[in-house]
């Protein structure tokens, strides 16, 4: 591998990134291990954000490294199209343990994206075979990030990810995101106010018709768009609407999955029973792209019940890869043995502290957190929405942190093995960075 900064950066067109400024003064990272990265110019840089949302063991764990480097030599690829692999069906069995049996099935996908356009064909595909194929309407919600499948973005409800790319899908509709700043800025946990947003779905439903519905697709938290939190009751209530009109309930668990509120999926820590819940990221600990979608009982059992040959025309040439499968079998043995999620537990409030002691610094207007997940919102400045909280961002890993922003807001999610040490590390930097902002 290189270690060494390329001597040419303009072959490589890059993912949601400001390419040209980038290119004049890039950010390689070259190796990692545990808390931190390390840069081309072998600087430590303490990482704040999982990657991106996807390294909750830590990066580097032995065991995870070892399975992928045993199963590369044993079976580097096998199509799971009319055949399989037993890891595939092992990892199938060990994430229903994972998820206390709640659901029934799991498919593989390669990517969240992939995850979401898949949960959205199969509740389109599920309504007709039981019958009712005039459900065809999908409901996102403002402000939600759901990948940038099609699909996705159409379910989606940031502007920014839709703008450029037409019509997207016909028959979506949104409702409105939780965000309120007058009400519930500087919220420990869950806002006391929103909880009757929910009740825009009967709004939605009185429009178009419950028969016309097929699903209500939302993150639990909202998290690329600058996390937003879920008032009191609010995704109880959608539970209970959903399941009033026959409606479909996925939870977009690709941030909040495995661990990042402390419980193994977000639906643990709400309480609250999706029929589908869409997973990537640390599904394998980001060390190889996976995906899946989990999915009822009933679901699987409706497809099932249909005329013999293949149930569901879906599927991609990497779904249930050995590799990826043999790294996520090692990922959940981590969170066992290693006690992940207690650990995890354990630092929540003095993160949650660390993370509300930035309130009353220069330009920081809303500050939230639930579980490991905080968002530190800045004022803009006029203008130029987002300047100000890119700025952070770059003088942040210039001294030696790792940050993610999206608009003016900060948003943080530490790999979930983080210590008390790297917590005062890495908010004592920000707090650097945050009092000499602009």
């Amino acid at each position: 591998m290189n270690l060494e900064k390329p001597a040419s950066m303009n072959a490589f067109w890059m993912p949601f990134t400001a390419n040209r400024d980038f290119k004049e003064n890039p950010r390689l990272l070259v190796s990692a291990e545990g808390m931190y990265y390390r840069d081309v110019d072998g600087n430590q840089v303490l990482d704040g954000t999982a990657g991106l949302w996807c390294v909750p063991c830590g990066h580097a764990q032995p065991k995870i490294v070892s399975a992928v480097r045993e199963m590369v030599g044993q079976l580097d690829f096998a199509p799971t199209f009319q055949m399989g692999h037993p890891a595939a069906f092992d990892l199938a069995e060990k994430l229903m343990d994972y998820t206390n049996h709640r659901f029934g099935q799991v498919f593989y996908t390669n990517s969240g994206s992939e995850a979401v356009d898949t949960a959205l064909k199969m509740a389109l595909a599920y309504h007709k075979a039981r019958g009712e194929g005039s459900r065809t309407r999908l409901i996102g919600r403002e402000r939600g990030y759901h990948g940038v499948g099609f699909g996705g973005m159409s379910v989606g409800g940031i502007g920014g990810n839709r703008k450029n790319f037409g019509p997207l899908l016909g028959g979506v509709d949104h409702l409105p995101h939780t965000h309120n700043l007058e009400k519930n800025a500087f919220t420990r946990g869950e806002p006391e106010h929103g909880m009757n947003l929910a009740d825009e779905l009967e709004r939605i439903v009185a429009l178009h018709d419950a028969s016309t519905i097929a699903a209500v697709i939302v993150e639990p938290v909202a998290g690329s768009t600058g996390v937003l939190i879920p008032p009191k009751g609010y995704l109880k209530r959608l539970r209970e609407l959903c399941t009033k009109h026959g409606i479909l309930l996925i939870f977009d668990e690709v941030i909040t999955g495995f661990g990042r509120l402390t419980t193994p999926f977000a639906c643990d820590y709400f309480d609250v029973e999706p029929d589908m819940m869409t997973t990537a990221k640390g599904l394998t600990n980001g060390v190889i792209p996976m995906g899946a979608v989990f999915s009822k009982q009933f679901i699987y059992d409706t497809f099932m019940s249909g005329p013999t040959g293949i149930e569901l025309f879906h599927g991609y040439t990497y779904s249930g890869h050995p590799i990826a499968c043999a790294a996520a079998l090692a990922t959940l043995e981590v969170f066992q043995e290693q006690k992940i999620l207690a650990h995890a537990a354990s630092m929540q409030s003095y993160w949650e502290d660390a993370v509300h002691s930035l309130k009353g610094l220069p330009h920081v207007i809303d500050i939230r957190s639930i579980g490991m997940i905080a968002g530190i919102e800045l004022a803009s400045i006029p203008g130029k929405p987002g300047a100000r909280a890119f700025s952070a961002f770059k003088q942040a890993f210039a001294d030696g942190i790792l940050i993610r922003t999206t608009g003016d807001i900060i948003a943080m999610s530490p790999p979930l093995v983080i210590e008390k040490k790297h917590i005062d590390e890495l908010f004592g930097k920000l707090r650097t960075v945050l009092k000499n902002l602009a």
